[in-house]
């Protein structure tokens, strides 16, 4: 897909901040620093649309982003970041429960793992969430320039296996750095739509 327009229309905490439209919508999800703001630029070609922070936890708000007039992105706050209060966390994990439960206009959710480590407890558990809600999934393997290309296959499996991933849930290895992947995961994307 060529992006020629992309813009944040709203950070949104609660239902009635949302845009009042029909257009789908993806949520990316990710543990913090796992580089969903990298992503998101790439994928809109864009240098700083998405903020890039030196301190993970930073996005803590639902992020829309209005693709072409066409579709939203949804940027959700990274999950696993420590150095939150657990009143925070808890805030957030309502936030996010509540937009994924009952967002009609959302397709699938994004979810951003780092192809250089097994995925972490979190990664297991939101990719749970997703299956139990019945929330169609789509990994991003990220960071893939990392690592050399004779040990990606190896890397994915360990994604794949760790996660217990679904057989119909698709996974696209991807570099924001190189561009690896963002064709293959534009065209998942609108397959959705």
């Amino acid at each position: 897909m060529k992006v020629v327009s992309s813009e944040i229309v709203i950070s949104a905490v609660k239902p009635e901040q949302y845009p009042e439209t029909d257009l789908p919508e993806f949520a990316l999800a990710g543990r913090s620093n796992v580089g969903k703001s990298s992503f998101i630029n790439k994928m809109l070609n864009r240098k700083a649309l998405a903020r890039i922070s030196s301190k993970p936890g930073k996005t803590q708000t639902l992020n829309f982003y209005l693709i072409n007039e066409m579709l939203h992105f949804v940027d959700v706050p990274g999950y696993g970041y420590a150095k939150v209060s657990k009143s925070e966390r808890a805030a957030w994990g309502k936030m996010i429960e509540t937009y994924f439960t009952s967002r009609e206009q959302l397709r699938a959710a994004v979810q951003i793992v780092d192809l250089r480590h097994p995925p972490s407890k979190d990664d297991v558990m939101m990719y749970d969430f997703f299956k139990h809600h019945e929330i169609p999934c789509i990994i991003i393997a990220t960071k893939a320039d990392k690592i050399p290309k004779g040990k990606w296959q190896k890397h994915l499996k360990i994604v794949r296996e760790t996660l217990d991933l679904d057989k119909n849930d698709q996974m696209v290895l991807f570099s924001s750095e190189t561009g690896l992947g963002k064709d293959e995961a534009w065209s998942v994307l609108q397959s959705f739509m």
